[in-house]
């Protein structure tokens, strides 16, 4: 059994190992080509987050997702590399409009560079994942601009909040489905796609990958509250204290507005408040760590890998979906 992957995937057969090692080592291989620049300072600023490392969740998902077609076909790298510049680029602006000061355990690059550094190396990256897009067909073209509309929907509904009426944990989930869901399941798709699976292969697996993006993010909605170490690639309580309303938050509010109960409504102001300070911070995380609000989300990420673990009963048996359905488990358990 070996190791691979963002969360310690465990693989039980060499040949899915040499699969998706090989697969890993080519699109590391990709995006450093792909960030590139006659201009030193451009490859340097393009290369700040890929040299960081990271997950590499999309592209993992990919690779496995090949694995009911041939994982070797000539558009399953390439299309891996798409998914996670474009994933790369979205962290770049993310951290402008979050005013985030580390990414991946490095400054980030607004903080390096200044925010209008920081926006226009993301729109290099977007413009490099276009450039290997446009070689693999104008089907893989249509399908990433869809998911890149969702994710940039998604983005505003963030921004704009739900509207009047709207049950805020309803909008939230939309806004995930968006954001992290849509280009967790291209990644999917595309691996299937690319490798040749049957059109019902690729749908399952498209399913799949929007539902566990959802989980996934859930999971590291519960990490930003419940962790002390760097699991999620960000200090911990870093939404928290940025005001981003996390689901945990979310569940928070809708209690102390159901029930009315004295330590909800001062917890919710404490949440409120200015968190700047570094002991009102830890009250607000400790607090926040034994209140229901927190496994309520847990349950809510627990749901979504479940809902995905289902997505995948009409897969052939095998150690793709056994590995596939592992990513389950491994979400669930970075929430736990």
């Amino acid at each position: 059994m070996t190791v691979v992957g963002p969360f310690g995937l465990s693989v039980r057969d060499q040949a899915l190992e040499a699969d998706v090692q090989t697969g890993l080592a080519a699109v590391e291989a990709g995006l450093l080509d792909a960030t590139k620049s006659d201009v030193p300072f451009i490859t340097e600023a393009a290369q700040h987050l890929v040299l960081a490392g990271g997950k590499r969740f999309r592209p993992l998902l990919v690779m496995l997702a090949a694995q009911f077609g041939d994982p070797y076909a000539p558009g399953v790298v390439p299309s891996a590399v798409v998914v996670e510049l474009t994933h790369l680029a979205t962290l770049y602006h993310d951290d402008v409009m979050d005013e985030a000061v580390v990414r991946r355990g490095v400054e980030s690059a607004n903080t390096r560079w200044g925010n209008s550094l920081a926006v226009l190396t993301g729109d290099f990256l977007f413009a490099r994942a276009s450039h290997t897009l446009a070689d693999l067909g104008p089907e893989a073209v249509r399908i990433q601009a869809e998911a890149f509309e969702r994710l940039v929907t998604g983005q505003i509904l963030e921004t704009a909040g739900p509207r009047d009426g709207r049950d805020p944990v309803a909008h939230y989930l939309d806004v995930l489905g968006g954001k992290t869901g849509s280009l967790v399941a291209v990644s999917c798709r595309f691996g299937a796609m690319m490798s040749g699976a049957d059109e019902s292969v690729v749908e399952t697996l498209t399913q799949y990958g929007e539902r566990l993006g959802v989980a996934f993010q859930l999971a590291d909605d519960v990490l930003d509250i419940a962790s002390d170490s760097h699991e999620s690639g960000k200090t911990p309580g870093t939404d928290l204290r940025e005001g981003v309303p996390t689901l945990p938050i979310l569940h928070l509010r809708a209690a102390a507005a159901a029930h009315g109960r004295p330590e909800d409504l001062e917890l919710v102001a404490l949440v409120d408040g200015d968190l700047a300070d570094d002991s009102r911070h830890a009250e607000a995380l400790r607090r926040l760590r034994a209140h229901p609000a927190l496994d309520q989300a847990r349950r809510d990420t627990v749901r979504y890998a479940e809902e995905a673990r289902a997505m995948l009963a009409p897969l052939p048996e095998g150690y793709a979906k056994a590995a596939l359905a592992e990513m389950c488990d491994a979400v669930v358990h970075r929430a736990g």
